[in-house]
């Protein structure tokens, strides 16, 4: 087997404690994982993380960056087949929004929101990663929106925000008490930032002539 480079070495390290941080968040949250344990799962020693990422905040932020990518790329691939209003709020609604793992996910998030809030250097580059999220997401919707000519009951810049707000809610609530319908609570509020077009509404509303 051929040896690999330093830069493919470098590279593997890298997305080998990428994997063993998303492992240690989902299992202990974001306070109680450490960096001793990421890279011991890893198979490194913690100056391995402070290498790549500078540290657990780092190594978080690497994380939810490409995330913000996966999901930036799967709903474009997905957007790309909405054919009318339905089908674009069913891309936007998770198939399953009580999924374990998320609430775990967004529960970590919450931890990191609080323990960051007050780090000058820190809070600042996770907003700037959710920033540019919501940014490119209302890129799609406008394309899309005005694609497939469906009207908007609100700034999408707003309903981006309040969107991803309600998301992280929905998972962190599942931990404590789960909603009846979490999937139904999403797609009403979509449905109410995309309306049905006025003429569609009164022609559903006008009675079938006998």
């Amino acid at each position: 087997m051929a040896r690999l480079t330093r830069a493919e070495q470098q590279r593997r390290t890298h997305e080998h404690l990428l994997q063993a941080g998303r492992r240690a968040f989902l299992r202990h949250g974001f306070i109680g994982a450490t960096v001793e344990a990421i890279a011991a799962d890893a198979g490194y020693t913690r100056g391995a993380v402070y290498k790549h990422f500078g540290g657990k905040e780092g190594l978080w932020l690497a994380i939810i960056d490409a995330d913000a990518d996966t999901h930036l790329r799967h709903l474009r691939e997905v957007l790309a087949h909405a054919t009318d209003r339905n089908s674009l709020i069913a891309a936007l609604t998770p198939v399953d929004p009580a999924d374990e793992d998320a609430a775990k996910w967004s529960a970590a998030a919450a931890e990191v929101l609080a323990a960051t809030a007050q780090q000058p250097d820190t809070a600042p580059l996770i907003a700037a990663v959710q920033q540019r999220h919501d940014e490119e997401l209302v890129t799609l919707l406008t394309e899309h929106a005005r694609r497939l000519h469906l009207d908007l009951a609100m700034p999408l810049d707003q309903a981006a925000v309040m969107l991803g707000a309600l998301r992280i809610g929905l998972a962190l609530r599942h931990t404590i008490a789960p909603p009846a319908d979490s999937a139904a609570i999403l797609t009403h509020v979509l449905e109410t930032v995309f309306p049905l077009r006025q003429s569609s509404a009164n022609l559903s509303a006008t009675p079938s002539p006998h």
